[in-house]
């Protein structure tokens, strides 16, 4: 991976929950999951475009979502195979729990 992306050995179980944590990032994560990969624009939380910068950039660097550049837009995909070596089973536990409230 690039040094934006952390390769599997790169990546923690700490890091990755603390990125899963969050309920916009959760929502985001689950946006993924569902479509595959996804314009970085496309996906609407209702948070400002500079506090969805800080969302992306903790689910890339903890190693739940890779990004690349296509023309000026970003797309962002999960890691799914990289999240289910460092925990198997982590990423459906957590996509098949009930949904919280974005209003946080």
């Amino acid at each position: 991976m690039s040094a934006l992306h952390p390769d599997l050995a790169q990546m923690s179980v700490d890091k990755v929950l603390a990125a899963l944590g969050h309920p916009i990032r959760l929502a985001v994560v689950r946006t993924l999951a569902a479509h595959g990969e996804t314009y970085c624009g496309a996906i609407d939380t209702g948070a400002s475009p500079s506090t969805m910068t800080t969302h992306w950039r903790i689910l890339r660097e903890s190693g739940v979502t890779s990004q690349r550049l296509d023309g000026r837009r970003h797309y962002m995909s999960l890691r799914r195979d990289d999240l289910d070596a460092l925990c198997p089973g982590l990423l459906d536990a957590v996509l098949a729990a009930p949904t919280g409230d974005l209003s946080r």
